[in-house]
């Protein structure tokens, strides 16, 4: 008998074409879903029930312990990344399913905040819109030398955006929880406090792991902080923002714009307040979305389950 394997949430339609998916032979059916499934948790359990195999695209879909419990047909999870906050491990162990990872590239998300940055700064999507109407020179840019590069989280990802920052001769300040001179210093950034890097920065980058100390890190007092000309990016999480916090902050235009890649909530909701701001630059969490990337953990994927079925699964992440 067959065994059923979905690859979830590949909203690109990308999947198939970024592995040798042949390559498991005759015996496995796959189907893709190309549409978010819920955030409903039964619905969730409805649509995969029938499958033995899934392929789960970072944190798109949860798998909570009461959806675990419940997919009866499920033998083995795979997850692009070594982590995954939304898969209950404990409960995927205790049913005896393995949960294996993939590699994730180091740079994608620093180049789209770096590419956020720019939009902002050059007005570039909306200086398009301008000339997809049928004008011409629609806005004023700014200049990003001699400004000031706040970054939030100077870990691999935080560290690639200060050195953007320095390449086009910005002031690079850093802050976060257990950061320290020594390691600014490793990067060429300044250590500052967190009240000093939302007054002094101009451009604050979010490079922080979401978690208790980090949720809603960036909150009303934070934006209160920040120059009425500054701008906000975050290609982390959504919830290390407080999202109400900012909407405000935005409407009000007590900061002058952001750039998000990342929400409470994802997918979007289609009438979402941030969705009718004209300083709100959104792109749909593809900070991480490269094909290199693509290729490199649907292949691996596909190694997995190789392994998995030879009674060797590589890349375990539950193992307790």
């Amino acid at each position: 008998m067959a065994l059923k394997l979905a690859i979830l949430d590949d909203y690109q339609n990308a999947a198939l074409a970024s592995a040798d998916w042949k390559s498991l032979g005759t015996d496995i059916e796959i189907t893709v879903f190309d549409q978010f499934i819920s955030h409903d948790d039964e619905a969730v359990v409805t649509a995969l029930a029938p499958f033995d195999i899934l392929i789960a695209m970072r944190e798109r879909t949860r798998f909570p312990a009461e959806v675990i419990d419940k997919l009866g047909s499920l033998k083995f999870l795979v997850t692009t990344g070594m982590r995954n906050a939304a898969i209950d491990m404990k409960a995927a162990r205790a049913k005896g399913i393995d949960v294996c990872g993939t590699d994730m590239l180091p740079y994608p998300a620093a180049e789209h905040a770096v590419a956020l940055i720019m939009d902002i700064y050059k007005k570039i999507s909306k200086e398009s819109r301008v000339m997809r109407d049928g004008g011409w020179q629609g806005y004023v840019s700014e200049g990003l030398n001699g400004k000031t590069l706040g970054v939030l989280g100077l870990g691999k990802l935080g560290a690639r955006v200060a050195k953007f920052g320095q390449a086009m001769q910005m002031k690079v300040v850093a802050w976060s929880e257990n950061l320290t001179s020594e390691r600014c210093a490793e990067v060429g950034a300044t250590y500052v406090s967190k009240e000093d890097l939302f007054r002094q920065s101009d451009v604050i980058s979010i490079h922080l792991v979401l978690g208790d100390r980090s949720k809603g890190l960036v909150g009303k007092t934070e934006l209160a902080l920040m120059k009425p000309t500054a701008y906000l990016v975050n290609t982390s999480r959504g919830p290390i923002v407080d999202e109400a916090a900012l909407i405000a902050a935005l409407k009000e235009k007590r900061i002058a714009g952001a750039g998000l890649d990342v929400f409470d909530v994802e997918p979007l909701p289609i009438d979402h307040p941030l969705r009718d701001l004209d300083n709100a630059v959104l792109t749909g969490h593809t900070g991480y979305v490269v094909q290199e990337l693509y290729d490199m953990v649907y292949g691996q994927a596909v190694e997995n389950i190789k392994s998995w079925r030879a009674g060797k699964p590589e890349r375990l992440l539950n193992t307790s």
